[in-house]
C-alpha cells in the first residue's frame, strides 16, 4: 500500500473519498462529527460503521486538506450547475423558501 493510502477508505465511488465498501463519504463523516457534533459512536451506529471507520476517515480528513478541498470545490461547483440548469420562472429564487 502506497503512502497515504487507507485499508478502509476508497476513491472510486462519486469521485471523493468514502469508507470502503460504502456510500457515505469521508466529509460527510467529518462534517457530522467534528460540525454537526455528533458522537463517533452515534454516527458507526446509524450507518452500520465499525468506530475505527469513523476515526479513520476522520484522520483521512486531516490527513489530506487540499484533496479535501478540492472535492468539496468540485461538489460545490457541480451544486451551482446544477442550481444554475434548473428551468424556473424569472424571479423565482430556488434557495430562498
Amino acid at each position: 500500500m502506497s503512502e497515504g493510502e487507507s485499508r478502509r477508505i476508497e476513491h472510486n465511488l462519486l469521485s471523493e473519498p468514502h469508507i470502503r465498501g460504502r456510500r457515505i463519504s469521508v466529509r460527510q463523516v467529518y462534517a457530522l462529527v467534528e460540525e454537526y457534533d455528533e458522537d463517533p459512536e452515534a454516527v458507526a451506529d446509524r450507518y452500520d460503521l465499525d468506530v475505527a471507520d469513523v476515526y479513520h476517515a476522520l484522520a483521512y480528513y486531516h490527513d489530506h486538506p487540499r484533496n479535501m478541498r478540492d472535492a468539496e470545490q468540485k461538489r460545490e461547483n457541480v451544486m451551482e450547475e446544477f442550481r444554475e440548469s434548473i428551468d424556473r420562472p424569472e424571479g423565482v429564487d430556488p434557495d430562498a423558501a
